[in-house]
Parts: C-alpha cells; sequence; structure tokens
C-alpha cells in the first residue's frame, strides 16, 4: 500500500478578481500536473532550468507527474505568486530570497551585502544544513523550499551617470525589489531606494522615473534594460539566491514516493541551472558590451566601507551571519 500513488490534494480558490482560477495542482487520468509560475523571461537560464526540472519529473515518475509552467508574470509578481502558493492555487513558484524574506524572515540573511567571501562560500553555505534549515524556515508560512538557483551577484546600473562609488549613489533613485532589506542597503549606500515591480522597470527607466536599479548580468540583458541603461558598475554588492518553493498543502498532499521524485528532480535542476548561469553571466556582459554600456569596475571596498554600520545594525540576524563565516573559517583551515 505504500507505493501506491495516491493523487495529491487540490484546492480550487476564487480570486478577487472574480475568475475563477484552476488549483496548483490536478489529477487527471492517473496523472498529477503541478502548476509553476515565475516572471522571468523564457530565455532566461532560470526558466531554462526549470524546464529541465518539468523534464526530469515527468521522467522520474514514468510520466505520472508533470510541471506546468507560467512564465513572464503571467500568473503576477512574485509576491502575488508566493500569495497564490500559500493559499494552494498555484504548487510551485521561483523567487529571489529577498522576496521570501516578508514571509519567512531568516531569508533576510541572503540580503546583506558582501556576506559571502566568493562564489565557493556562497555554495557551501546553500548546499550545507544551515541553507536546509532555511528552506525549511517557511514551513509554519505554509511554503517549504525545494532547492536554491544560482542569481549571481547583484551590481548597479545607470541611465544618467556612471557609478564609481558610493558617492555617485547620492541623489539617484535606485530601483530595488520589494524588500525592506534591499531598501536599507541602497540607503545606507547614500543612495535613494525606491521599489518598482520587475515588469514596470523599463518603462521607470526610460521614463526617469528611476535613475537607474540593480541586478545580476543575465537579468540586465535579458530585460533590455541596457537600451536605457548605459552604465553598470560591478560592485556584486549582493548575492541572493532564488528559491524554488512549493506550497506546503500541496506538498503535504503528495505522497512520500511523489515527494522523492520531485526531490530528485529539483537536486538535477541545481546542478543544471548552475552550469547555464555561468556561461549566460559571460554572454550578458559580452552582449551588453557590444550594444555600448559602459561597464566599471569600482574599488568595491568603498561599497564595503559603505555599509559597515548598517551591517552592525542588523543584532537579529547575527547568530546567522556568525554561522555563515563559521562555514567559511572552517573551509580555509581544513584546506591549511
Amino acid at each position: 500500500m505504500q507505493n501506491k500513488i495516491i493523487p495529491p490534494l487540490c484546492f480550487v480558490v476564487l480570486l478577487f478578481t472574480g475568475a475563477l482560477f484552476s488549483s496548483g495542482c490536478s489529477e487527471s487520468n492517473g496523472v498529477t500536473t503541478l502548476s509553476m509560475a515565475h516572471s522571468l523571461d523564457t530565455k532566461h537560464p532560470v526558466h531554462l532550468a526549470m524546464k529541465q526540472l518539468s523534464e526530469s519529473l515527468e521522467k522520474n515518475s514514468g510520466g505520472t507527474l508533470r510541471l506546468e509552467i507560467y512564465p513572464s508574470g503571467q500568473l503576477g509578481s512574485e509576491r502575488e505568486v508566493i500569495e497564490l502558493l500559500q493559499i494552494g492555487s498555484l504548487a510551485m513558484t521561483k523567487v529571489s530570497a529577498s522576496s521570501l524574506e516578508a514571509f519567512v524572515p531568516s531569508m533576510q540573511v541572503f540580503s546583506l551585502p558582501y556576506l559571502f567571501k566568493d562564489n565557493r562560500h556562497f555554495w557551501q553555505v546553500l548546499n550545507s544544513d544551515l541553507g536546509k534549515e532555511l528552506l525549511e524556515a517557511g514551513t509554519p508560512y505554509r511554503i517549504r523550499g525545494l532547492g536554491y538557483y544560482d542569481a549571481g551577484s547583484r551590481s548597479f546600473y545607470a541611465t544618467n551617470a556612471a557609478i564609481h562609488s558610493p558617492a555617485d549613489l547620492a541623489g539617484q533613485k535606485i530601483r530595488v525589489m520589494n524588500s525592506q532589506s534591499a531598501v536599507n542597503m541602497v540607503r545606507a549606500m547614500g543612495g535613494s531606494a525606491t521599489p518598482v515591480s520587475w515588469g514596470e522597470l523599463y518603462t521607470a527607466l526610460q521614463q526617469g522615473v528611476v535613475d537607474g536599479a540593480e541586478n545580476n548580468p543575465p537579468s540586465f540583458y535579458l530585460s533590455k534594460h541596457y537600451e536605457v541603461a548605459k552604465f553598470y558598475t560591478l560592485d556584486e554588492h549582493t548575492a541572493i539566491p532564488d528559491v524554488v518553493v512549493i506550497s506546503e498543502r500541496v506538498w503535504q498532499g503528495l505522497n512520500a514516493q511523489q515527494q522523492q521524485w520531485l526531490a530528485d528532480a529539483m537536486a538535477a535542476s541545481t546542478q543544471y541551472q548552475r552550469a547555464l548561469w555561468q556561461s549566460a553571466t559571460e554572454e550578458a556582459l559580452d552582449a551588453v558590451r557590444l550594444a555600448g554600456v559602459k561597464i566599471i569596475q569600482p574599488d568595491k571596498k568603498l561599497f564595503q566601507d559603505s555599509v559597515k554600520n548598517y551591517l552592525s545594525q542588523q543584532t537579529s540576524l547575527s547568530p546567522l551571519i556568525e554561522r555563515i563565516q563559521q562555514l567559511d573559517s572552517a573551509e580555509e583551515n581544513h584546506h591549511e
């Protein structure tokens, strides 16, 4: 009896718009389909990794468990899809850890600037027990993390003038995600943080609603923001992972075998996405250079110094920060 595939419990929710949206999972003719939404372009390496996730899941399950993906913000902003996920109207989504912090407070730690020493340290943390704990921290809020995708390092870009140091951020309206941590960081550096949804950002840059923004190279390129923002400063202030999450209600509706199929597919997708991300970053930087974007390699220490006071004030996150730093120290001692 334990090996029998039991269709997951599904939910139908009447949206505030009055339209009837199908539940996050559905079952038909012995096939269970999970719905997944995200805000990125279909050429983005994260979307391509989700397609691979879907293919792996179907292969693992012999076609009995499938994933239906809704890209490009079709079902709303990151905050909106998280809310759909909480009530089981959506099964899965990919969101930035910064978007999750409004729902899962411990995720705020990823938004702290210059938290990781390098990419090795970054993945050491994500693959550690601490990384797993953070994925599970959302279960009381009906959100379960399945795994991390690489979202590279975020850097500033601007429409009017190059940003060489934090002093150049003074008086500049910089778009940030709907994240209090991101707002606080830009303010600490001297800029005026302005939350704007991703889908509205191109127009906001074009019309001067904001003077700049911050994001990783593939997103800067694929969003075509380089068409209106010709200065890109690789200060690499944060390395905020993307997190693949599933509705806890939907997860609990899956049986143990289905959960394992999904976990295995997620693990394979993570490795696939990491390789994609590296090449996509290099291609993006080459492409924006050819399009006339000036790429600035600043003195990062100036940016690091500008947030020291801000970091010292994050007392509630101190235990997590210490654990992250200890992981790097332990690795260094291991190699000595």
